[in-house]
């Protein structure tokens, strides 16, 4: 793999351009693999990757029914933060936060990631009780997070309306070290970094069935023929219940459609990110200018990918009071994303009633923020078949068990 840098540009244009490579192979698949991991997005290639930079496992392939980066991972509002209230579900977004702070430079390529800081607004007193809550237990938690007052709150962002008469803000939850990153450049760099190693990305592969025998998983059958491997990693976010269904188990998870929206470029106006719980929005302003805007997931089980105009009134008419600058802004583009949602708000990282399968979905509306930590965990539980800490509490037996990581109402609004 050759070696972004000022001097690979400089010698590229003293000829023209010519001598670029392509940043990862696209290889027909081998008749089998030591792993196959299924799901070519953030989470899948992270995977991949940790596998081979942590315990040399290189021997992967990583299929991908539709192009590379091509779900959740390129259809989120790039939001990074790790201010969860559950200890489980802090160490595990820090431990991702803490890696995009180097990942550009390990993965030499540029994620964009932008430590901006990120605020989430109390705009009702149960919401003030609740942050200095979820401040007390980052601070025991070794997260840098502080709760900070309605004037702090305009100083760092001055088009916010504080004295709104129906959503005033009391203050904010703040973390300095939040931001936003390039969701295309994080799957990207760590396919490039992937095929460095020699590990398969085979793109246009969907899996068609799970082939088992004495419990134990033996390959896939994809629309490229079977393949055979002695391990499987299912990351495939709403699409894990059909997954599983072919592996012979279920999940306790549920599909709903997440919907966001960018505007019209404007000029620079807003340097944090900011999320409202009470009116169920947040904001953020991208490199190019536009105001990426989000909200909650829609009411009702579905699989689509589109937007609605009823998502755009629902999130745009709160919106509005709090940040009267955007009233007048043209909707650039809108999009959906499936996002797999489990009772607790927290994810599955786990072995599964299949041997040698494993799970990592559940991710919700938050698995952007997550992809390097999520990529480190399910890798260390691929490699030596049990979980390690981070991993530990994230099993799908939780449920059956009575021992929920809650972070339905911890995590703030739901992105």
């Amino acid at each position: 793999m050759k070696r972004y840098s000022v001097f690979a540009i400089a010698r590229e244009a003293a000829r023209y351009h010519m001598g670029w490579e392509r940043a990862w192979a696209s290889p027909e698949p081998k008749p089998a693999y030591e792993v196959i991991i299924v799901g070519a997005g953030g989470h899948g290639l992270a995977t991949a990757y940790y596998l081979g930079k942590n315990f040399g496992i290189t021997n992967v392939a990583v299929v991908e029914k539709g192009w590379l980066g091509g779900g959740n991972t390129g259809r989120n509002t790039t939001i990074i933060r790790s201010n969860y209230l559950q200890d489980s579900s802090a160490a595990i977004y820090e431990k991702a936060r803490s890696l995009y702070e180097t990942l550009s430079q390990e993965l030499n390529y540029n994620v964009m990631f932008s430590p901006r800081g990120v605020m989430m607004l109390a705009q009702t007193h149960h919401e003030v009780r609740g942050y200095l809550r979820t401040a007390h237990a980052n601070a025991l938690q070794g997260v840098a997070t502080e709760f900070i007052t309605p004037q702090r709150v305009k100083e760092l962002c001055p088009i916010l309306n504080i004295d709104g008469p129906r959503y005033p803000v009391l203050g904010a939850l703040w973390q300095p070290r939040g931001g936003t990153g390039r969701h295309d450049a994080v799957a990207w760099g760590y396919a490039r970094a992937c095929s460095a190693m020699g590990m398969h990305i085979i793109q246009n592969c969907e899996v068609k069935g799970v082939r088992s025998e004495n419990g134990q998983v033996t390959g896939v059958d994809t629309t490229k023929g079977f393949i055979g491997c002695k391990k499987l990693g299912l990351v495939v976010a709403g699409h894990s219940g059909q997954l599983a269904e072919m592996a012979g188990f279920r999940l306790p998870i549920e599909a709903v459609a997440l919907q966001a929206l960018v505007s019209e470029p404007i000029k620079p106006c807003m340097d944090v990110v900011v999320m409202a719980n009470t009116v169920h929005g947040y904001m953020s302003q991208s490199d190019k200018g536009e105001m990426v805007i989000g909200g909650g997931t829609d009411g009702f089980n579905n699989y689509t990918q589109r937007g609605s105009f009823h998502h755009i009134e629902e999130t745009l008419r709160a919106l509005v009071e709090t940040f009267p600058i955007i009233s007048r802004l043209k909707m650039l583009r809108q999009w959906g994303g499936i996002v797999d949602m489990t009772g607790d708000r927290s994810p599955l990282i786990s072995k599964t009633p299949l041997g040698n399968c494993f799970i990592n979905c559940g991710w919700g509306t938050g698995g952007f923020k997550a992809i390097p930590g999520s990529g480190w965990a399910m890798a260390e539980l691929m490699a030596k078949g049990e979980p390690g800490p981070l991993a530990a509490e994230f099993n799908m037996w939780r449920f059956k068990e009575g021992r929920f990581i809650d972070e339905s109402v911890a995590a703030g609004v739901a992105h």
